[in-house]
């Protein structure tokens, strides 16, 4: 069985600097922030949520595999 990964998003935490969506095609602008497309990933899209969660200078980004 594939590996799974859950995204949690802390909005509140988010300065919008985008860096998450420079790094992964999960994570895209919405208004003055960004949003996931999916909170449900699995294969290669484990790594890149990965990498945005690395990027973010706030932690608004979790990435949990199961």
């Amino acid at each position: 069985m594939a590996k799974t990964a859950v995204i949690k998003y802390f909005e509140d935490k988010c300065i919008g600097c985008r860096a998450c969506v420079a790094v992964s095609g999960n994570w895209v602008e919405n208004g003055e922030k960004v949003r996931p497309l999916k909170t449900k990933v699995s294969g290669k899209e484990i790594g890149e949520n990965k990498k945005a969660e690395a990027v973010c200078p706030v932690q608004a980004i979790k990435v949990t595999e199961k």
